[in-house]
């Protein structure tokens, strides 16, 4: 049977570095993406470590028409999906405390990181179903830490673990043959942080080899929150 996963948000950052350790894996790739220049990129950089890139699919998670015209075409074209990473999120204003919060801004980071990530789930899961499939959230824990806790975003993240965990629950009671777990990698360079590098973080290519490692691990991890590197408290 064919390893196929869709990875959104993969021109870049965490998600290409999980595309590319998946690819290297065995998985066949399709990348979710908003921007068609920056998604020819990230296949070329893609193919030339190796990996068996079937394409890139056009997602712009706050808008719900393109959602479901998405949704059409990866039916229609990868019929064999078995793996959706839902990792495409945006950061929201992390420079202000929650007294300086726009409301438009909280609203805007759960338009895509929640209702998005749900409206793309929800139209994927009968295909992953038929294909007894699993889902993967890339995600921040619901409990606040004192050290990093940006409202929308945080707010946004969590909305996204209780979708998990409530998922889970019924596909379990249903016995839906799907899997939904979430992922934490922990503190990671990226675009998203403005490209923090402090003690304690990690690299795209550490946390996207780490988190192939978990989806390749045979495990069954239904309803999990599984923290690739936790946050350690300061003393």
């Amino acid at each position: 049977m064919k390893k196929i996963v869709l990875v959104t948000g993969a021109n870049k950052g965490i998600g290409f570095g999980i595309a590319k350790h998946l690819g290297k894996s065995g998985w066949q790739i399709i990348i979710g993406a908003r921007d068609g220049q920056r998604a020819e990129k990230a296949i070329s950089e893609l193919k030339s470590a190796g990996v068996d890139v079937l394409g890139w699919v056009n997602i712009e998670l706050r808008d719900l028409t393109s959602i479901e015209q998405a949704a059409k075409e990866i039916n229609a074209k990868y019929p064999e999906l078995t793996l959706l990473v839902n990792n495409a999120g945006i950061p929201g204003d992390m420079s202000v405390d929650s007294l300086h919060t726009e409301i438009s801004d909280i609203k805007e980071t759960l338009d895509v990181n929640f209702i998005g990530t749900f409206a793309l789930t929800k139209a994927l899961l009968p295909l992953l179903t038929k294909n007894q499939g699993r889902i993967v959230n890339v995600t921040v824990p619901s409990e606040i830490s004192p050290y990093w806790h940006p409202l929308a975003y945080v707010t946004s993240k969590a909305a996204q673990n209780a979708m998990m965990g409530v998922m889970a629950i019924e596909f379990q009671q249903s016995n839906t043959p799907l899997e939904i777990f979430s992922v934490h990698p922990g503190p990671t360079t990226t675009d998203l942080n403005g490209n923090m590098a402090l003690p304690g973080f990690h690299d795209i290519e550490t946390v996207g080899e780490k988190m192939a490692e978990l989806i390749n691990d045979g495990q069954n991890h239904q309803g999990e929150f599984i923290e690739l590197y936790p946050i350690v408290k300061e003393d």
